[in-house]
């Protein structure tokens, strides 16, 4: 026991010389006895047996304790091996393991003349030798160990100095050269390289690494050639071995600096494996879990329970909603667009249906009612708040929050750059850590579409089993209504019974071992009753083949509503530069999803044209377009009868209020304003004049804006503003290309176009080209009017139009004058006609003179009347 504690305790050990079988050399006495007792004729020498233990590797390595269990067997057999050898005297003094090298010294004593020569052959004899006897002993019982004499002396140490195939050889004297180091240790194994000695502080000896192929022939170098001294000439040097790491202090790291080429595409593809396997299937789940409301504590059944049963009945408000969805007799418009979403819901998709009307129109509230009817799991992606990010990480943020992907580091973002940035000083290219934001948009919708996947599975699912428990409950139902018919004949057998009878006569009890027919009814002889039997038969067959049919029927539904619906809000683009690029890489991925039939995708839009980019993403099926517009005259009176009686607020409408009703047209989002200042207490004509009263302020700011600068960052112009509302204050609509062509906008579509996405205006279009401008909504052709009807309003932005006509007819004038000084110059120069005909100076003279004349005309009565606006402004300040 004291053996095994101090062999397996590298901090507690002795030296231990284990005794000889032969009892003469079991013991020696001390130096001075020992070197008594050993005649003049007799040398000493050292052997290494290796592979006698397992090389220990490190404190990790627990193999070294099979050698401590097998420690005295393996000595026994050694020594007893080795003591058959007689040459030269040969005789083993002690065999002193040193396991944690894997082998064993073994001190002997010899005869010879030439010690040298001895040594040789004594090693020789005793190799042939174990190869006669098949081996040395050795833990693993393979014996492929071998001796080696020690041409220096043992070092038996126990620090955790572990074995490596690197050996430090330092130099206590002069340097040895290369080739002899070589020679030296080469007859212990392989060598891979040898280090040159490198200069090292004062006191400190020079040192070279001896590399070897294997950690075994390293092990045997060290403990055969450690304190060897190696003569050159009159001076020797001591060799010192001790074992040297692999891999240095910052190897790794001077190794990863000096190759960034293999080492940071390594490290990205580690890391992109890395999120691949780990992060995107926990941020499926998470959005899986976001659509399937895991994480909605109040989908919790314990949560419905104490609602119903607690919180409802200690609430002393009414839960009832107020925004009741208006009916279809009352919104008719609504009515076709609403089957048209209904019935490409209840099919399988293949395109995306696009929806779109004007703003407030009531696309939302229409869409959010169907859904709520249907019970359909949906996922709303809102444009217009992505829309808000003020930078690239907020947009990609917003992105995963509405569709509850998690986790996310978009710090990383900036990080990534920062790495890129260094490896473009380094390697001359980009390492590839960083990624655009369109990538990482394609990223999240792909792992948010393979979580639509897992949805659709999941909902398919739980139909199925809900589908085959109706089926078999109904099964169960047939069988029970034919066994009660049975038992009413008197036909029907209980087969438990035969238990409780038994066998025999006792059987009579149980009616017997045969099943009973229609023959053993009271009347089952007749024909009568075994027609009626046969069509009971009959009719329970065709009973369940129906309620087959049904179960398919059925499942096919189920398929169809167990896919999740992605709704695409606010399909445009306002914002930032990277907008167009987010709502393509949406049109792309909305359509992979309607294709791979992953999903029913709706997308809605204030603007029709926002449509070309889903096209574009679906160039071979055409979109599902459904069309949503603003309520007739009697529709919108109907649905304000309607919500208010359903509010408890008198509906006998005046002819005045009826009126007052109908400037606010048809669109939804008026109309409910409506309602909501009638049923806080205010009149139909006071509500509709404070609806259009804040139109005309909200209107003169988002028009023309509160000062100077913000007018200059309009994108368009004062004079053009006020030029299409001025028109559209007097008429219904206006034809396009004839503002278009006219100042102010003098062929320039971009300030139509934006004043159409800021629902200024609306432009209507046939055959595909613009057609008409309207006002933006109904309610704007009186709040149009009431804005051009202010005097001060209007005789401000008349001065600033008049002004640009002004200049810019004197601009013609100044042109017209140089041209016709040139044609003064010319003329004299000019030939006349051999006909007698005018030369074309004087017919290009005629026509300046006549737009000189005609710009002087327009800048004098532009003059007069600012003349008169400004007498207005005046009496107006």
């Amino acid at each position: 026991m004291l053996r095994l504690l101090q062999t397996s305790n590298p901090s507690f050990r002795v030296v231990r010389r284990i005794p000889l079988v032969n009892r003469q050399l079991a013991t020696l006495a001390p130096n001075s006895e020992r070197e008594q007792d050993v005649t003049e004729n007799l040398k000493e020498g050292w052997l290494f047996v290796d592979s006698v233990f397992p090389i220990r590797l490190g404190v990790w390595d627990l193999r070294h304790y099979v050698g401590v269990f097998r420690e005295e067997t393996l000595l026994s057999s050694l020594e007893a091996q080795l003591s058959t050898v007689k040459t030269h005297d040969f005789r083993v003094l002690s065999l002193e393991p040193h396991p944690k090298d894997g082998g064993v010294f073994v001190r002997f004593s010899y005869g010879a003349g030439n010690p040298r020569n001895a040594l040789e052959t004594i090693e020789s004899a005793l190799r042939q030798e174990t190869i006669k006897q098949g081996g040395l002993p050795s833990w693993a019982g393979l014996g492929r160990g071998n001796l080696w004499l020690v041409k220096g002396h043992p070092w038996r140490e126990d620090m955790n100095r572990y074995a490596s195939p690197v050996i430090k050889v330092a130099f206590d004297g002069p340097d040895i050269q290369e080739e002899s180091l070589y020679e030296i240790f080469r007859p212990y194994g392989r060598i891979h390289n040898i280090s040159a000695p490198v200069p090292v502080p004062s006191g400190s000896l020079r040192s070279s690494d001896v590399t070897f192929q294997r950690v075994q022939s390293a092990t045997i170098a060290r403990n055969a050639l450690h304190g060897f001294r190696c003569s050159a000439g009159t001076s020797s040097t001591r060799l010192q071995t001790i074992y040297q790491r692999p891999l240095q202090a910052h190897a790794i790291r001077d190794w990863s600096t000096a190759h960034p080429r293999i080492v940071l595409p390594i490290i990205f593809f580690l890391l992109g494996t890395l999120t691949y396997t780990i992060f995107d299937p926990v941020r499926a789940v998470s959005v899986e879990g976001k659509m399937l409301d895991w994480f909605d504590y109040r989908e919790y059944a314990v949560y419905k329970w104490l609602r119903t049963n607690a919180l409802e009945r200690l609430s002393m408000h009414s839960t009832v909603s107020e925004d009741a969805t208006p009916t279809e007799d009352v919104w008719k418009e609504r009515k076709d667009a609403e089957s048209a979403i209904r019935s490409y819901l209840s099919d399988i998709p293949s395109t995306v249906a696009f929806v779109h009307g004007p703003q407030g129109s009531g696309k939302s509230r229409m869409l959010s009612a169907i859904i709520s009817d249907t019970n359909r799991k949906a996922l709303v992606i809102d444009c217009a708040e992505l829309n808000k990010a003020t930078s690239d990480s907020r947009l990609v943020a917003d992105l995963a929050q509405q569709t509850g992907y998690w986790p996310i580091f978009t710090f990383l973002n900036s990080v990534n750059s920062m790495i890129d940035m260094a490896s473009m000083g380094v390697i001359g290219q980009k390492a590839g850590f960083s990624s655009s934001v369109t990538e990482q948009l394609k990223q999240i919708l792909e792992v948010v579409g393979t979580a639509l996947k897992n949805v659709n599975k999941s909902l398919r699912n739980g139909a199925q089993r809900k589908a085959r428990a109706e089926h078999a409950a109904q099964a169960r139902k047939i069988e029970e209504a034919r066994r009660r018919e049975r038992i009413l004949r008197g036909i029907w057998h209980d087969g438990r019974l035969d238990c409780i009878a038994g066998n025999g006569v006792m059987c009579e009890l149980g009616v017997g071992d045969e099943l009973l027919t229609d023959a053993d009814s009271e009347s089952g002889t007749s024909a009568v009753t075994i027609n009626t039997s046969a069509e009971d038969e009959k009719a329970s067959q065709e009973n369940m083949n129906e309620l087959t049919r049904r179960q398919r029927s059925a499942e096919e539904v189920q398929a169809v509503g167990a896919l999740p619906i992605v709704v695409i809000k606010n399909f445009a683009a306002r914002g930032g530069t990277n907008r167009e690029e987010m709502l393509e890489v949406l049109a792309r991925w909305a359509a992979n999803l309607a294709e791979n039939q992953v999903a029913h995708v709706i997308v809605m839009s204030d603007n029709r044209e926002n449509a070309k980019l889903l096209a574009r993403a679906l160039p071979s099926k055409p979109l599902n377009s459904v069309a949503l517009y603003d309520a007739d005259a009697g529709s919108a009176l109907s649905f304000v009868k309607q919500r208010l009686r359903d509010a408890g607020v008198a509906t006998d409408l005046t002819s005045a209020q009826t009126t007052c009703v109908e400037k606010l047209g048809g669109r939804a989002s008026d109309l409910e304003s409506l309602i909501h200042k009638v049923r806080s207490g205010q009149g139909v004509e006071e509500a509709v004049e404070d609806i259009i009263s804040r139109g005309v302020s909200e209107l003169r700011k988002n028009a023309f804006g509160e000062d100077i600068d913000d007018a200059r960052s309009l994108p368009w112009s004062r004079e053009q503003a006020w030029t299409v509302l001025k028109q559209l204050s007097k008429k219904p609509e206006i034809l396009y290309y004839d503002l278009l062509i006219e100042f102010p906008f003098k062929g320039d579509e971009l300030p139509l176009r934006h004043m159409e996405h800021s629902e200024l205006i609306s432009i209507s279009t046939v055959e595909g080209r613009p057609s008409t401008i309207r006002p933006g909504k109904p309610v704007f052709k009186y709040v149009f009017e009431r804005l051009v009807n202010d005097s001060v309003f209007q005789a401000t932005q008349d001065i600033y139009v008049n002004e640009k006509l002004i200049s810019n007819a004197e601009n013609t004038i100044r042109s017209c004058e140089v041209e016709l000084s040139t044609l003064k110059d010319l003329s004299g120069m000019e030939r006349s006609s051999l006909l007698g005909g005018r030369k074309a100076s004087s017919e290009r003279k005629e026509h300046l003179f006549k737009k000189m004349s005609s710009a002087q005309m327009k800048v004098q009565a532009l003059e007069k009347r600012n003349v008169e606006l400004k007498k207005v402004l005046s009496r107006n300040g």
